[in-house]
C-alpha cells in the first residue's frame, strides 16, 4: 500500500475530518469530507467562493487533521490548485448532491487542488505510531 493510500484509507474510516488554514495569523479549522484519490494524487475540493478557498490561495501551507477510533491522522503540505476542471467535471458528474451547489445557474466552481512536500503522521494519544513524507 503506498502511502498516500494510507492516507486515503485513514480519511475513508474517519468519514469527517478536518482541513486547518491560517487567516493572516488566526487559524482556522472545519469539517471536510470530500476527497479523491486518483492515480498518483489526492484530490481535495472547495467552492472558490468561500473563504476556505481564498485562505489557501494567500498561504498553501495546510493540514488536514483525522480521528478514526484511538487513532489519528496528521498531513501537512502545499496546496497546488489544478489547472483545468478536469476532476473537478468528473466529482460533479459522480456526485449529483454537489451538482445542486456547483452549477452553471448558481455560478458556483468547484476549486481542486492537491497537496505537495507533505509529511503525514498517524498516531495514538501514547505517541507516534507511522510517519512517512508524502
Amino acid at each position: 500500500m503506498t502511502n498516500l493510500e494510507k492516507i486515503n484509507e485513514f480519511l475513508n474510516q474517519a468519514g469527517v475530518w478536518y482541513f486547518l488554514t491560517t487567516d493572516g495569523d488566526q487559524p482556522k479549522g472545519r469539517p471536510f469530507r470530500f476527497h479523491l484519490l486518483q492515480g498518483d494524487k489526492l484530490y481535495f475540493g472547495t467552492g472558490t467562493f468561500k473563504k476556505v478557498f481564498a485562505q489557501v490561495e494567500r498561504n498553501h501551507k495546510v493540514e488536514i487533521l483525522a480521528v478514526s477510533g484511538d487513532e489519528f491522522l496528521r498531513y501537512d503540505g502545499e496546496a497546488v490548485f489544478e489547472e483545468t476542471d478536469d476532476i473537478a467535471n468528473a466529482v460533479l458528474a459522480k456526485m449529483p448532491q454537489m451538482q445542486k451547489i456547483y452549477n452553471e445557474r448558481t455560478g458556483y466552481k468547484l476549486g481542486i487542488f492537491h497537496l505537495e512536500n507533505g509529511y503525514a503522521e498517524i498516531c495514538t494519544m501514547m505517541g507516534q505510531k507511522e510517519a512517512f513524507e508524502v
